[in-house]
């Protein structure tokens, strides 16, 4: 005989009569009804198209015969059987009910212990591959894969973070990958849960930042004729995604996952895997888990001997080098910064490398280019000789193609990607200048280089003293807000920049020292990025790499940036992320209006109508302060970085001094 488990579920007055409701007790759920005095607890799902029966109603037929209606369809069932009046389906599960004097009580045999699922081996293979963090939203079409990710969340192995909007899930990944360089994974549901995700792969694309995305999907057998949220999601992702495959029952699991996070690491791009709703809870009890062992090789790849030898002829001739640092620079810049410090090379970078070296370092020049420096301006143009590394030579950088240039990078199709160079040189950025470094005495060095950078610093200097004077009685000019933002932000600070005004006078104002790291939405330019890519920063920081543990995250947006995505501020508050943010508020689109302008366009559509941003931060449960004064600046910039947990300085901004 079976032994049962009684389950106290109801109080005696708590269901009224005539009425159902849906009771769960451990991972099951029932429709359990009250009719003439009798109770009845049947499988919570219709046999039709699953509809949650304890979501219906109890409707009374002929003879006094009651019958309960599924909320979805219209299916009916006796509450007491599980039978069909209609013959229909195969009938429900029933379960002993007993009326004790505490109250209702539900019979259940012991729950059978869970069983490994193919979603449990994909879940396990993204662990052993690094994945350690993921953000995302769970929903009817990925729950197998949501209960995988549970179990190794509960066990330690990752962090999930449950965001407000599916973009912001692709956008935090985005700035994980490019401040570590490795993969975040963002989570949805299928149909508008993964066209969500777009913007943010996209995002990761083109700036080369590798990150998984997996979508749940409608069951396989229903594909085609138009189900809900069907969507073809394969040919949706397939242009933003190095690799793209629908997972299926027979696939292997272990493997397609170890297949996507290699491609993610060697390409540094966005890859994708979309679970059909079925194929998630299949059980796979001895599924491989994949792992990375043996599966990925060395790559500090040495230039060819002639090349290097050519590369160290052309520096050695020249009296003025300048080195120019992109972003796939980023992760080699000891080396880079040795090499120009042994020969007294000024150092420029683009923008979207700003902060790669400090510009309180002796030889940094700040940025080159539409958000720039003069100081980086100068040198470029009166230098007689380009080392660029690491640069995608778009044109929002000024780099000047007619200068003689040495183009140093780790991917053959970046070098002379849109014009002809000097000398192409193809290699592992930190080994190529390892040998750069060996290969030059020490009393290769340029005299006077040193000396001329500190002055040019001196000039501008001065310049953005003036500036900071500037009052036309609109509002704090953004050179004050940066100037203050230099004084109080850490030097080893991970700063996330939104796109816009606010974003330009960033790179032109702030001054990066000590180890700051700045991420920014580069080649897309996507509105809407700094504060979702600074929750991903934070998680970072909240792993036990000694490169970013427990480092300060910052992020500055002007108020068209932020609205997109203003609701994360409840995710950060849920997760206690410790984000100091810098909100530029002027009640425009300040660079979208700059530019009607000089279109010759009458400014049109630009005005936003804001709320208090500090109020709504306070509300949300974080802190909020309004600055309206530049002599506030500090001290409120200052009290935010101290806070413990999400804080937003509101600074009341001038659009045009920007």
């Amino acid at each position: 005989m079976t032994t049962l488990n009684w389950h106290r579920i109801l109080d005696l007055d708590e269901l009224p009569e005539g009425r159902v409701t849906t009771i769960s007790v451990g991972r099951q759920t029932f429709a359990v009804s009250h009719f003439q005095g009798t109770y009845g607890a049947l499988d919570n799902a219709c046999s039709h198209q699953g509809g949650p029966l304890g979501e219906g109603s109890i409707e009374q037929g002929a003879e006094g015969k009651c019958w309960l209606r599924c909320p979805w369809h219209g299916w009916d069932f006796d509450p007491l059987t599980g039978q069909s009046p209609g013959g229909h389906g195969d009938g429900l599960e029933t379960f002993p009910i007993e009326v004790r004097e505490d109250g209702v009580y539900l019979g259940l045999e012991e729950e059978a212990g869970r069983m490994r699922s193919n979603s449990d081996v994909m879940a396990e293979t993204m662990v052993n591959w690094g994945v350690k963090q993921v953000f995302g939203m769970v929903g009817h079409s990925n729950l197998g894969m949501a209960d995988a990710l549970r179990l190794q969340e509960e066990s330690g192995n990752l962090q999930f973070y449950g965001i407000r909007h599916e973009g912001a899930a692709s956008f935090a990944c985005s700035g994980y990958a490019k401040l570590t360089g490795r993969p975040a994974a963002c989570f949805t549901i299928a149909g508008p849960g993964a066209t969500n995700l777009l913007t943010g792969l996209y995002d990761a694309k083109v700036d080369r930042a590798p990150l998984l995305a997996i979508s749940g999907q409608i069951d396989t057998q229903v594909l085609g004729p138009g189900a809900f949220q069907e969507v073809n999601l394969i040919g949706a992702f397939n242009d933003v995604s190095a690799f793209n495959h629908t997972v299926y029952a027979d696939s292997k699991h272990g493997e397609i996952v170890s297949l996507a996070v290699k491609n993610a690491l060697l390409t540094r791009n966005p890859v994708t895997l979309v679970l059909p709703n079925e194929v998630q809870e299949l059980p796979n009890p001895e599924g491989k888990a994949g792992e990375p062992e043996g599966r990925l090789a060395a790559l500090d790849v040495a230039p060819p001997e002639e090349a290097l030898a050519e590369a160290v002829a052309k520096i050695s001739k020249a009296k003025r080098p300048i080195l120019i640092v992109g972003h796939g620079a980023r992760f080699h810049m000891e080396s880079i910064i040795r090499f120009a410090e042994k020969l007294h090379i000024p150092v420029l970078t683009t923008f979207k490398a700003k902060g790669l070296i400090a510009d309180t370092h002796p030889l940094g020049c700040g940025v080159l280019g539409r958000s720039g420096t003069p100081i980086a301006s100068w040198f470029m143009n009166e230098c007689d000789q380009i080392i660029a590394v690491g640069a995608s030579f778009s044109n929002h950088t000024g780099i000047a193609s007619y200068m003689p240039t040495i183009q140093i990078d780790f991917d053959p199709m970046a070098l002379g990607k849109f014009h002809a160079v000097d000398l192409p040189l193809l290699g592992e950025i930190r080994r190529t200048f390892d040998l750069l470094h060996a290969a030059f005495p020490d009393e290769a060095k340029r005299s006077g280089l040193r000396e001329e950078v500190a002055e040019r610093w001196r000039i501008w200097r001065d310049e953005k003293a003036s500036r900071r004077q500037d009052d036309a009685g609109q509002g704090i000019n953004a050179a004050s807000v940066f100037g203050a933002m230099t004084r109080q932000c850490q030097d080893n600070a991970v700063i996330s920049a939104d796109v816009g005004n606010n974003t330009y006078s960033f790179g032109r104002y702030f001054e990066t020292s000590g180890d700051q790291a700045v991420l920014m939405s580069g080649y897309l330019g996507s509105i809407g990025f700094g504060y979702p890519a600074a929750m991903g920063a934070w998680a970072a920081t909240q792993e036990d790499d000694p490169k970013f543990k427990n480092r300060p995250v910052w992020v500055v947006t002007g108020d068209g940036g932020f609205g997109q995505y203003m609701m994360e501020v409840l995710t950060a508050v849920k997760y206690g992320m410790n984000l100091t943010h810098v909100l530029l508020h002027n009640d425009e689109l300040g660079k979208i209006s700059k530019e009607q302008r000089a279109a010759h366009f009458e400014v049109w559509k630009t005005g936003l109508h804001n709320p208090n941003f500090a109020d709504y931060m306070t509300l949300c449960g974080g802190k909020g302060i309004r600055v309206t004064d530049p002599a506030q600046l500090d001290e409120a910039l200052a009290e935010a970085r101290d806070y413990d947990g999400p804080a937003t300085v509101e600074i009341m901004t001038d659009a045009l001094l920007i």
